[in-house]
């Protein structure tokens, strides 16, 4: 295969292969991401038939962790972070448990303490992408519980982070307390100002910068404004200040995600993310060489208990101990029973500076792939076990996956209207002043900071196109009683299907300019309320006639008519 396709053709293969096996795992009831996993293995050097180039597969999953992260730090405030901060710093207590476990365990079948220690932070921290993906599939994502996971994770970056930059000065020739002791304060010193420079310069150019773009009205500049700040603060991250990419995406998702873009860079820019994120399990399985399994099954076997069981018990007891409740506990310790991208780079690491065998490496690839697939899997089963538990009088209240969601929404019973202009003006302050909670979209970002600046609580706002399912889903359609199209420029049709495919009760009410749009929209949907706006002229004036001639009763009549027009 000539450079010139390399990239076309991993694409390809990789994509079309994931495609195939992802539908077929999810057909016989096993997530996607065990048919990412396999389709790697297939397209991998290790394998016969189709090869792809892993070096430009690896590229591209490094886009989707950076896309991934990206958008998990735009739902992600400091305020947050500080919130979880105990149950955060319950990382690092699980990791040095981990590490001492893994060690001890290493050191019986014949190596030295220093390989065990590396072997085991290599196994401590879970993927990213991984634990991610798992509570953002089951809607956990952005609870109570899904922040503390986050801030784990963070956590666990900032740790690797360290042992990464700390690792070869520890194991150079010259290594000295002083070395790396004057290591440990710069790599801080430049993780602290990286910190200092996204959160707070970051929050004034950023803002800056997409609100210029955004009122240019393209919308691929938009898109491609986001990508470049998500992107470029991530490369800046990793080779000016030895952070790591994702953290990098991270802080700078958070800076957008405090702006008023937050919801139309999520529904535009991110969703490529999926498909590059697709890309990260396929590299993940080409890693993989099944031959080398034979001679360290062993060490591999110990692996797969310590992440699948020791890890996530230790990770239980820790939140456990720090007074959280026992229903959080298992949903973070549950989540945190598998090894990714991180585990690979610290491994890699080792096996380069000789204290780690090429056959230990491939039993960390074997472990990740089947951590991953079951992890996924097991997750399921958290309500049955949560069931199980509370059967055994080890809690009194039953909890579900969904509980924390209800929550959160509980209180969300709303309208939502589509456009603030006069129309949308004037219905919402009706709504209001009848003490109805009110949710605006709207795509011009000086009507949305207007809206912000009333600082009425029962008044949001949110930028984006209304037409996006994600600026829908923002916008907690799921609990919203109607919604209100009040612009005729509204694209009714699109935002119609897929409101009704998210809230199947919701009403929905349509401002249209013309009679025969009117007629089109309630053949397709019978259940629509639209009003057009050539009808509520010839309403209004015929009402005017009938009480020049002195007429009564004449509304009944007039609306029949109306009708009969739609």
């Amino acid at each position: 295969m000539s450079n010139g396709i390399g990239l076309l053709f991993t694409l390809t293969s990789g994509l079309t292969v994931a495609l195939l096996l992802g539908y077929i795992a999810h057909k016989i009831k096993l997530s996607p991401l065990v048919g990412y996993l396999i389709a790697g293995i297939m397209v991998s050097p290790y394998s016969p038939g189709i090869v792809a180039d892993m070096s430009i597969a690896q590229q591209c999953a490094e886009i989707g962790i950076v896309l991934l992260m990206f958008g998990v730090g735009m739902h992600f405030k400091l305020e947050d972070f500080i919130s979880v901060k105990n149950i955060a710093v319950g990382a690092l207590i699980q990791i040095a448990n981990c590490t001492i476990i893994s060690a001890i365990l290493i050191k019986l079948l014949g190596w030295s303490w220093t390989s065990g220690i590396i072997l085991g932070m290599s196994i401590s921290v879970a993927s990213t992408v991984v634990l991610t993906r798992v509570f953002s599939d089951n809607k956990l994502l952005h609870t109570p519980t899904g922040h503390a996971a986050i801030g784990w994770l963070i956590l666990e970056d900032l740790f690797t982070i360290l042992v990464l930059v700390l690792l070869p000065a520890f194991l150079g020739k010259t290594a000295s307390n002083h070395n790396l002791f004057l290591t440990f304060v710069i790599t801080v010193l430049k993780l602290s100002v990286l910190v200092v420079f996204a959160l707070i310069v970051g929050k004034k150019v950023i803002p800056f910068l997409l609100e210029h773009i955004s009122k240019t009205g393209n919308r691929e500049l938009f898109i491609l404004a986001v990508l470049v700040i998500a992107l470029g603060i991530s490369v800046c991250a990793a080779e000016f200040f030895g952070a790591s990419m994702a953290l990098g995406a991270f802080l700078a998702g958070m800076v957008v995600g405090q702006s008023d873009f937050s919801s139309r860079a999520t529904s535009e820019a991110l969703p490529i993310s999926d498909v590059f994120s697709v890309l990260f399990f396929v590299s993940v399985g080409m890693l993989f060489d099944i031959s080398s399994l034979k001679s360290s099954w062993i060490l591999t076997l110990i692996l797969l208990i310590i992440v699948l069981l020791v890890k996530p018990i230790c990770a239980i007891l820790v939140v456990k101990i720090l007074k959280q409740p026992i229903k959080k506990a298992i949903y973070i310790g549950v989540a945190l029973g598998q090894i990714g991208e991180f585990s690979f780079i610290l491994a890699s690491l080792a096996v380069s500076y000789g204290i780690m065998s090429k056959d230990a490496y491939n039993a960390i690839i074997f472990v990740s792939i089947v951590t991953i697939t079951f992890n996924t899997t097991i997750y399921r089963w958290i309500p049955s076990i949560i069931k199980f538990l509370q059967n055994k009088g080890y809690f009194k209240t039953y909890y579900t996956i969904t509980d924390e969601i209800e929550n959160e929404t509980k209180d969300l019973r709303h309208v939502i209207v589509i456009g603030y202009g006069p129309v949308g003006k004037t219905i919402s302050k009706i709504l209001l002043q009848k003490q109805i909670n009110v949710t605006v979209i709207e795509m011009n970002i000086d009507t949305v900071k207007k809206i912000k600046l009333q600082n009425i609580k029962e008044l949001r706002a949110i930028y984006g196109d209304a037409s996006q399912r994600e600026i829908l889903i923002m916008s907690a359609i799921q609990t919203a009683e109607a919604i209100i199209i009040s612009t005729p420029f509204a694209p009714a049709q699109e935002i119609t299907e897929i409101a009704k495919s998210l809230n199947s009760r919701i009403k929905i009410l349509v401002h249209t300019t013309y009679s025969e749009n009117a007629k089109d929209l309630r053949k397709k949907n019978s259940d629509l309320i639209v009003r057009s706006g050539e009808g509520s002229v010839a309403l209004a004036l015929s009402k005017e006639v009938f009480t020049i001639y002195g007429t009564t009763n004449f509304e009944e009549e007039i609306d029949k008519i109306y009708k009969e027009l739609l």
